[in-house]
């Protein structure tokens, strides 16, 4: 993928002028290059490993190999410590965990909306090598049961798994069928939002502003009890028209779109940056 007569090549021209990426078409070989010369130019590595990450998810095979070879001197850095610390088994088995935990990350959990997405990738990828190491250790976490008051004990509770609060959220129309699946994929599975958008047929953007406009109905049900308790016959007819009405609203748009392809009309184009969604999967899983 680095030699000629066809190497993979990145195009970098369409960022910030600001961060002085290189010019032009780059092959792998010249990107590992500028990266080990750049090591501390932070927003320059994060603007170049949001288009790596991009890549990967969306464009094949070839750029997840490339974005591992790109990171691959970090990993045997955090590899090296992890096994110098006090590993006693085959170095190996450090080195594939680290792998499989950078994998993970650059697959699906590391959100680019997010600062600093290359750190997030080191991280995830030492998280993973720490865990392995931590169970050679043979420790096992248990509750002080000194500092445990004496009683009863109340269970987890198996029925309010978030998945079932979600399938209430689309009984009672607060959550749209389409959106039932993407929202579990991002905000349950913690999967990447960029292929889920891409087989939806819609922007990475506008993916992001449906999903926060759900966040915010079910932080907004969960806090009035609508979504864990039962729900009066008006408070579903007035959820049941909500959900009538936003599904009217789609239809028209794509409708519109399909009339006026040179001049699509949706609300969600505008928005070029979304910073933070409301953390509704704590307060699912606590429910």
């Amino acid at each position: 993928m680095t030699t000629e007569p066809d190497p993979l090549r990145i195009h970098l021209s369409h960022l910030d002028p600001a961060l002085d990426l290189p010019a032009g078409p780059v092959n792998l070989a010249d990107l590992r290059t500028w990266l080990d010369e750049h090591r501390r130019d932070w927003p320059a590595l994060d603007a170049v490993w949001r288009e790596l990450i991009t890549r990967a998810r969306l464009d094949g095979p070839a750029w997840v190999i490339a974005a591992t070879a790109l990171a691959m001197p970090a990993l045997v850095r955090c590899a090296a410590g992890l096994v110098a610390g006090g590993w006693c088994g085959d170095p190996d088995d450090v080195d594939a965990e680290i792998l499989t935990g950078f994998l993970g990350a650059l697959r699906d959990t590391v959100d680019l909306a997010r600062p600093a997405p290359y750190a997030r990738l080191r991280r995830a990828a030492q998280r993973a090598g720490r865990a392995l190491v931590a169970q050679q250790r043979g420790i096992v976490l248990v509750d002080d049961i000194d500092a445990i008051p004496p009683g009863p004990r109340t269970p987890q509770r198996p029925w309010g798994h978030p998945d079932l609060l979600v399938r209430r959220a689309v009984e009672l129309g607060l959550l749209d069928v389409c959106d039932e699946q993407p929202y579990i994929d991002t905000r349950l599975g913690r999967r990447a939002i960029e292929p889920i958008a891409a087989r939806l047929g819609i922007s990475t953007d506008a993916l992001r502003m449906r999903l926060r406009r759900v966040d915010e109905r079910l932080a907004r049900a969960l806090a009035e009890g609508t979504l864990t308790g039962a729900a009066s016959p008006e408070a579903q007819q007035a959820l049941a028209a909500q959900a009538e009405h936003r599904q009217q609203t789609r239809t028209a748009r794509a409708e519109n779109s399909t009339a006026n392809p040179a001049h699509p009309v949706t609300a969600v184009t505008a928005v070029t940056a979304v910073t933070a969604v409301t953390a509704v999967t704590p307060q699912l899983a606590a429910a």
